[in-house]
């Protein structure tokens, strides 16, 4: 009933009837023709599409014939049925004298707008089931690819993290134990917060930066005097945003900042906006557009597209000898299951 209420098919269906009431009312000398006429195109818009839909059903394990032919023969039969109960059994009745739509000519017209209409109408509810089910199929399958992709994600940089600062561990073992300690300590504390970050769905925006901050300081493990930390953390949002969406910005910014022989402060910072919140990370060294191969920028792009499809905003800011990355993220948070 709610799928016949929908304004398409409404409009359809009241393009037919009422033509067909307004003819049955004016056409007919019997006072009760438009109450007949009304309770006659309600039950065919009603039985029509129900009982194509009883009779071929899409789910598994049907109680009804297996054979196509069958079921429309039965079809056929329950329309014949139908018409001749509303159209001549009832009338006589109730004492209605004929109309338009009980006589010989017009009880074929109802047949057959039984038969047509209930079959259009049973298919396109159907078919629109289907489609409506697809989309759901395809949106799961997007999730769960992205889900991968974020297990990927995890996979590309716990070695990435762990065997470049290992190696720092290593050099500072021999220099000084007590920061050996610390950057041990801050490593394994990172790799676990991974290891949840793949386990939810999403998570405050306070643990992203700290993650995204924790990487960062890991970064500068490797070359202390080389890597520059500015952090602008202290008014945060609070808000839930997809786990690891920050990684590969920070990664980048890293990677062709400091990496890249650039000097100059790294900054992570965030700032409440009207509407959400504002993140950006910040870096030496100009953009140069996206480099082939490169996968940071789009991968945010594309998860900030199925969390929060056009709420969200990712720019990047060339300004002069640094790169700014910013991320305009809604207070509402991201999409269920994103």
């Amino acid at each position: 009933m709610r799928a016949l209420a929908s304004p398409r098919r409404a409009l359809a269906i009241l393009v037919i009837a009422v033509p067909l009431w307004v003819a049955q009312v004016r056409l007919s000398a019997e006072p009760r023709a438009g109450l007949l006429g009304l309770a006659m195109l309600l039950a065919f818009v009603v039985l029509g599409p129900m009982s194509w839909r009883a009779l071929f059903p899409t789910e598994a394990g049907s109680t009804t014939w297996r054979a196509p032919f069958g079921r429309l023969v039965l079809y056929a039969t329950m329309g014949a049925g139908t018409v001749a109960l509303v159209g001549v059994v009832a009338p006589q009745l109730l004492g209605i004298g004929p109309t338009l739509m009980t006589r010989d000519a017009g009880l074929l017209a109802t047949l057959a707008l039984f038969w047509v209409g209930g079959y259009g109408l049973g298919r396109d509810i159907e078919l629109d089931g289907r489609l409506l089910r697809a989309h759901a199929q395809v949106e799961s399958a997007t999730r769960q690819a992205e889900h991968a992709r974020l297990l990927l994600l995890r996979s590309q940089l716990d070695p990435h993290v762990l065997f470049n600062t290992l190696n720092a561990i290593a050099e500072w073992c021999r220099q000084d134990g007590e920061v050996a300690e610390r950057a041990t300590l801050q490593l394994a504390e990172l790799l676990r917060t991974l290891l949840e970050a793949s386990r939810v769905p999403s998570w405050p925006l306070s643990r992203e930066l700290a993650l995204g901050r924790a990487l960062l300081q890991l970064h500068g493990i490797r070359d202390p005097g080389a890597i520059a930390l500015r952090l602008q953390l202290d008014d945060v949002p609070a808000l839930e945003v997809p786990p690891m969406l920050l990684l590969p910005l920070c990664d980048n910014a890293m990677k062709h900042g400091p990496g890249a022989g650039h000097r100059g402060d790294v900054e992570l910072g965030v700032r409440r906006v009207r509407d959400g919140a504002l993140v950006w990370i910040e870096n030496p060294g100009r953009f140069g557009g996206p480099r082939e191969g490169g996968e940071g920028l789009a991968s945010t792009e594309r998860r900030l597209q199925l969390a929060y499809g056009e709420r969200a905003k990712l720019a990047v800011i060339d300004a002069d000898t640094r790169t700014r990355v910013e991320l305009r993220l809604p207070a509402a948070g991201p999409e269920r299951g994103a």
